[in-house]
This record gives C-alpha cells, sequence and structure tokens, in this order.
C-alpha cells in the first residue's frame, strides 16, 4: 500500500499544480461606495477554444485515511473549486511523466481557500473533508474530450497528519 501524508495547502507548495485562492493583506481596489475591498485576478484561469462555465456542485464527505484509487485531468482547461459551505478539501494532485501520473502530494484545505488547478494538471476528485459541502466550479466548456482519468493499479492512502 503506498501512502501519503498531506501537507497543508500553501501557494508555495501548490505552485507547480494551480493557484491557492485566498485572501490575503489588503485588497487591491476599495469598491462600492468603500463597502468592499476587491483582492483581483487570484487564479489562472485558461479555457483553451472553450467558454468559462460556473456549475455547483454537492459532494459526500471524505474521512482519513482517504483512498486514492484514481486521478484525472482535463487537457482542455483550468478547474476552480470554491467551498460555499467553508468546508475544507482533501487536495491530491500528481505530476506528469509522459502521460502518466507521479510524484502524488496530497493537501488539507482550511477555511477560506480555494483551488484553481492548471490545465492538465493531475488531481484526485472532490473530496470535501469530515463533512458534506457543496461547491462552485469554474471550468471549461466547449467541444472536444476534457477528462482523462488514471486509475492506480494499486490505490493510494492519504493518511491523516500527526497532530
Amino acid at each position: 500500500m503506498k501512502t501519503i501524508i498531506p501537507a497543508p495547502l500553501t501557494s508555495e507548495a501548490f505552485l507547480d499544480y494551480g493557484d491557492v485562492i485566498e485572501v490575503g493583506g489588503s485588497p487591491d481596489k476599495i469598491i462600492n461606495q468603500g463597502m468592499c475591498g476587491r483582492h483581483h485576478d487570484l487564479a489562472k484561469l485558461d479555457f483553451g477554444t472553450g467558454q468559462a462555465g460556473i456549475s455547483l456542485f454537492d459532494a459526500k464527505a471524505r474521512t482519513l485515511p482517504y483512498t486514492v484509487e484514481l486521478v484525472e485531468r482535463h487537457p482542455e482547461g483550468s478547474q476552480a473549486f470554491v467551498p460555499v459551505d467553508g468546508v475544507p478539501m482533501i487536495v491530491v494532485v500528481a505530476n506528469d511523466r509522459d502521460g502518466q501520473p507521479v510524484n502524488l502530494k496530497a493537501f488539507i484545505s482550511q477555511p477560506g481557500q480555494s483551488v484553481n488547478l492548471h490545465r492538465g494538471t493531475w488531481h484526485g476528485v472532490l473530496a470535501p473533508l469530515d463533512r458534506a459541502g457543496r461547491f462552485v466550479v469554474v471550468d471549461r466548456i466547449g467541444q472536444g474530450e476534457n477528462l482523462e482519468e488514471h486509475w492506480f493499479p494499486e490505490p493510494w492512502i492519504v493518511e491523516a497528519p500527526d497532530r
């Protein structure tokens, strides 16, 4: 059995896979009669020849230890997951080597964090931690196949970190 210990989700640790979307520091601009701070352009969205679509997902809870049997990727566009309920996520990602996922990593998001997976990034399925969650998903809508799956011959297990 292959195991992974999840790390906290940080922009630096996640840089190769996508963007961590979160408020940090002062807003870039104050708008709406001074009543709203805008933190501007926090993710690199890429929809290729398609267009942006916004969907709502209802996802069932997962717990640690968590079994990862497959990862997927979207070769035609990025994909962002924004928790509506503030539910943390288990975020599994992998590098690509000759069309195969390698070097799996796992992260645990904190309330207030969202992720945008770069186009073509291998990633696990949506996995809210410990309770069900609703998510806004921003991804590519358009012609052509935009989903590749890789099933592992032996699953990976994301273990609970030492606390």
